[in-house]
């Protein structure tokens, strides 16, 4: 029976930090929880997932979801520091250790790969994720060919500047980022719809939000992680949209090629194609959902 879950939205700290997230309770006590990690980028949030998480209890599951905001988005506080990877992955661990105390289904979005295989890294005894889902990956070269650690710095310095400040201001606009979307994240310009507008004009209101935007921007999950996918033991799920487009300069990542890519490097994996491109959580949230039931009963 499909039901209307509200969450209860929450704090925790964290190295002194304030930490936000929302917590879907249902009754279904032996249901394996999903933790979602949203993407960064200009205004987006935990609010990247209310579609899909109020969607995944009309259909009737019942899974308890836990959907936090990363430091540096949302409603968790916003410290003006160069954020990586293991930084935001050390914040989950800790939201796993102390707030979940129980193994998660990861569901990752997009370009947070690397942050998803640093808490897997991160992960003793017990081990507090079960499996993985890997929602839009970006194409493999992207997360195994590393730009450079003084490439990186460098790009962080020119954008913590008065000049990428009012970059943040320019982009935060309506209609850059209605154009944005259209280009780079969404198969058709249709689902650019006022939903999605202003989730990230909200989101971006609070121009403290700019540090995690820059830190993306600046590169610095461009790593070389491909030891870290081949290490992953976990049960995992790769989504990826029919018209998936990249930043990559590889001609021949096709959606076709990204999925046989992780599917060679990852042990225990699982490949679907389904309709849409960058944000299918977003996007084609119906099949989005039909997928991962199958691969989480």
């Amino acid at each position: 029976m499909s039901q209307i879950i509200i969450p209860n939205t929450e704090f925790y700290t964290w190295k002194n930090y304030r930490c936000a997230y929302e917590h879907y309770p249902t009754e279904a006590q032996d249901s394996t929880p999903l933790l979602l990690i949203h993407p960064i980028g200009v205004g987006l949030s935990r609010r990247f997932w209310h579609r899909f998480c109020q969607a995944w209890y009309q259909s009737g599951h019942n899974n308890p979801i836990y959907n936090p905001d990363l430091l540096g988005c949302g409603e968790s506080e916003m410290p003006h520091i160069a954020y990586t990877p293991a930084d935001w992955a050390a914040q989950l661990q800790h939201f796993l250790q102390t707030v979940i105390q129980k193994p998660v289904t990861l569901v990752v979005q997009g370009a947070l790969l690397p942050v998803a295989l640093e808490t897997v890294r991160l992960q003793t005894q017990p081990n507090l994720i079960q499996k993985l889902v890997l929602a839009s990956p970006p194409a493999i070269a992207l997360v195994t060919q590393p730009t450079g650690m003084r490439q990186q710095k460098l790009t962080w310095n020119l954008l913590d500047s008065p000049l990428g400040t009012a970059f943040y201001f320019y982009a935060r606009r309506p209609q850059f980022l209605s154009s944005f979307s259209t280009r780079q994240l969404f198969a058709s310009s249709d689902r650019v719809d006022s939903e999605w507008l202003d989730l990230l004009v909200k989101g971006a209101a609070n121009p403290a939000s700019r540090y995690a935007v820059f830190s993306f921007l600046a590169g610095f999950w461009r790593q070389n992680y491909r030891d870290a996918i081949a290490a992953i033991a976990q049960p995992t799920l790769v989504v990826v949209g029919d018209r998936a487009s990249s930043i990559s300069k590889d001609k021949q990542d096709t959606p076709d090629r990204r999925l046989a890519d992780y599917l060679k490097c990852l042990p225990q994996a699982k490949g679907v194609k389904i309709s849409g491109r960058n944000v299918l959580p977003y996007e084609s949230t119906t099949d989005f959902i039909a997928t991962l039931a199958a691969f989480e009963p």
